[in-house]
């Protein structure tokens, strides 16, 4: 085409025509990075939406009799399908290996507690303190989910920073939920297999930690939010 326009003697003609074929170019180049956004977007929200919906079906299935905790779980996964078709794009996003394995592990480790606990007998501690701990981090769970709101995500990513509800009291308050019922958890049945994979998720927790903090250093308000909660996940701890 260009070779084309070449012999073309009206010079005027041939700059429009120029200038027409290079917007329209950038304008289909920026369609093509739009749609290709947009379909890794909808990749990872329909992959949230999904891995949802498999806790779900989980959660209804191994548990024949709702508790409060229950209740409440169940409320956190409904709400997480609802930020899933809702949330935000990020404006970074850690797509690392590292960061990938570590969203996995943090994922599958409950749930590899559970069949553990079918294959080898388990041993309850105190039941009471168990169940008390469970609903604590499900009520926990769900405050800073709706504090996140459609900030939340599977991945590492920079979406907004949350600075109200539990996150006033730690920088990360779902990942506190999740050692607040691992204990629980473990209280009301456990065994010595439980807790090297415990502490395999717990050391996955870590890295998302380290992982979101580096993007959210990127945010304009995170230096004072950091002065004012210096805790990351255990109050008065770390």
């Amino acid at each position: 085409m260009a070779s084309g326009y070449n012999r073309i003697t009206i010079g005027r003609r041939q700059a429009g025509e120029a200038i027409r074929t290079k917007a329209t170019g950038q304008a289909g180049l920026m369609r093509g990075l739009g749609v290709s956004a947009f379909s890794k977007r909808m990749g990872a929200d329909l992959l949230l939406f999904g891995v949802t919906v498999v806790e779900l079906a989980i959660l209804a299935t191994m548990t024949p009799t709702f508790t409060l905790a229950d209740w409440i779980y169940l409320s956190q996964h409904l709400v997480v399908l609802g930020i899933a078709l809702a949330r935000r794009p990020p404006a970074l996003l850690d797509a690392s290996a590292s960061s990938l394995a570590a969203c996995a592990v943090a994922y599958a480790y409950p749930y590899a507690q559970l069949l553990y606990l079918r294959l080898a007998p388990g041993y309850p501690a105190s039941q009471l303190a168990g169940d008390l701990l469970v609903t604590l981090a499900a009520s926990l769970n769900l405050a800073s989910l709706l504090t996140l709101g459609r900030w939340f995500g599977i991945r590492p990513a920079l979406r907004g920073l949350a600075t109200g509800g539990p996150y006033r009291i730690v920088r990360h308050p779902l990942y506190l939920s999740y050692l607040i019922a691992d204990v629980g958890f473990n209280l009301q049945l456990w065994n010595w297999g439980t807790l090297p994979l415990v502490a395999v998720g717990w050391a996955s927790l870590l890295v998302r930690i380290r992982a979101e903090e580096r993007l959210l250093l990127q945010d304009p308000g995170w230096p004072a939010y950091t002065a004012a909660v210096r805790s990351r996940l255990v109050p008065g701890v770390w």
